[in-house]
């Protein structure tokens, strides 16, 4: 897939995840750490502002390669989120421990992905190529 392709479908996907802190934000003030000051809602609706703006820039093609370089900090940043789910989910059922830790190594493609989208389209000659 074209990095512009897979900048546009890395867009939807953190839409939808920015939508989703403000349809339903008790599953995600569930996984803030608590070392985090003020209160979780806060951090939240906070994650899910990034999440609409980094989503907007990765459409822009003036802005896309800078939102994609945040976009794979911002992974990396979440992080923390996820290993908390992790810990705390770990008595539940099979199934919810398995998307728990699931979401762990998850973060390594997605921000490979991050970084695809941010490179920009080369043509040489008459085929395109990826840098």
């Amino acid at each position: 897939m074209s990095p512009a392709r897979s900048a546009l479908v890395l867009a939807g996907l953190m839409a939808s995840a920015g939508i989703a802190h403000f349809v339903a934000p008790r599953k995600f003030d569930s996984i803030v750490p608590r070392s985090l000051p003020g209160s979780p809602r806060l951090w939240t609706a906070a994650s899910g502002v990034a999440e609409l703006t980094l989503a907007a820039g990765l459409v822009l093609p003036a802005t896309r390669r800078a939102s994609a370089r945040a976009t794979a900090l911002f992974f990396a940043g979440v992080f923390p989120a996820n290993a908390k789910m992790a810990y705390d989910w770990r008595y539940r059922s099979t199934i919810a421990r398995a998307i728990a830790y699931g979401r762990l190594p998850l973060q390594v493609p997605l921000i490979l992905w991050a970084r695809h989208a941010g490179r920009e389209n080369v043509r040489r000659g008459a085929v395109g190529v990826d840098r």
